[in-house]
């Protein structure tokens, strides 16, 4: 593995000296200065000649500040000679401005994946986009990782008597539908209207959530007002209690005192795709760091990424033989 080079920005380190470990690699360094006007500066201090390059950058707040070391440090590969680049970001915020929906409205997700290219990625790798149709923004090979495998198992092993799968709205009903079958349950979806960034209404429940237990999934959680309408109704239907689960625990604002004192949460689990919150310890946090790890690997040997989901989720996985007439 010693052709594969990997560097961090400041964002999240820790994931990638995970994922490195997987690896059996080391994190390589850089430096990042600011001069006096306030511009970044990235220089990577390892040779990149000729090597197989990859950037780990979760574009976690301040979200500005480091996609600009992003850019930076795929432009400092692309001058060092490097072979190949590949952007790696776990989370990649950017996939909710994913349509024009009003007037004069400015589309980010598109916009920062042709910013990325330019910048010298080759391909990029991330997880459980916002949007899926945001895959196609990119000019470039997207390896779009899922961590429903890895949410699934930490359930598998508890008791799921008169549970039921419920998604926030109809968006991520097919997600949490597939969540559902890895758990032999039942699913629910709420019918959500977004007034505003931190403002929804879900006015109705789709599916029998009556004396169940619900396991909520979504797949980012911000501030936690989806999730506070989704137990308010859920509360009114009969529901008893519910476990929350989702792949990008942002918890900004008033997110975790929301979620830790509210009475039907059991628990709340996330992966390590974004830094976890300070003053938490109850919080459960699944890594996905050597599913990274693994897609690295299987990127730089070029063999299937895909495989790694084959019985996850058919919309990551391998493309199933049909039979024909």
């Amino acid at each position: 593995m010693r052709e594969i080079v990997v560097f961090s920005g400041s964002a999240h380190r820790p994931f990638a000296s995970a994922v490195c470990e997987s690896l059996g690699v080391e994190l390589s360094a850089v430096e990042l200065t600011r001069f006096s006007n306030d511009c970044l500066q990235a220089q990577l201090q390892v040779n990149c000649r000729q090597r197989d390059v990859f950037v780990i950058q979760p574009l976690v707040p301040p979200t500005q500040e480091h996609l600009m070391e992003l850019l930076l440090m795929l432009d400092a590969a692309r001058g060092a000679s490097a072979q190949q680049i590949t952007a790696v970001i776990p989370y990649y915020s950017y996939a909710r401005s994913d349509k024009k929906d009003a007037s004069r409205l400015s589309i980010g997700g598109r916009l920062v994946a042709d910013l990325l290219v330019a910048a010298g990625a080759n391909r990029v790798i991330t997880m459980t986009l916002h949007a899926p149709q945001v895959h196609g923004f990119f000019s470039v090979p997207v390896d779009h990782l899922t961590a429903l495998g890895v949410l699934a198992d930490h359930f598998q092993g508890q008791d799921l008597t008169d549970a039921v799968v419920v998604s926030p709205d109809f968006g991520n009903a097919k997600t949490a539908t597939q969540f559902s079958r890895l758990l032999g349950l039942p699913v629910a979806a709420g019918s959500k209207k977004r007034l505003a960034d931190d403002q929804v209404v879900i006015d109705e429940i789709v599916g029998d959530v009556e004396g169940r237990r619900a396991i909520i999934l979504d797949d980012e959680i911000a501030t936690g007002g989806s999730i506070l309408e989704l137990l308010e109704r859920l509360s009114e239907r009969g529901c008893t209690s519910a476990a929350v689960a989702c792949t990008h625990g942002l918890f900004v604002g008033k997110a975790i005192e929301r979620l830790r004192e509210h009475p039907m949460i059991t628990e709340v689990v996330t992966t390590d795709t974004v830094p976890a919150p300070e003053g938490w310890p109850e919080l459960q946090v699944r890594s996905v760091a050597g599913l990274f790890g693994a897609a690295i690997e299987r990127i730089h040997a070029g063999e299937s990424v895909s495989s790694l989901f084959d019985g996850v989720d058919p919309a990551h996985g391998p493309p199933q033989p049909r039979l024909f007439d």
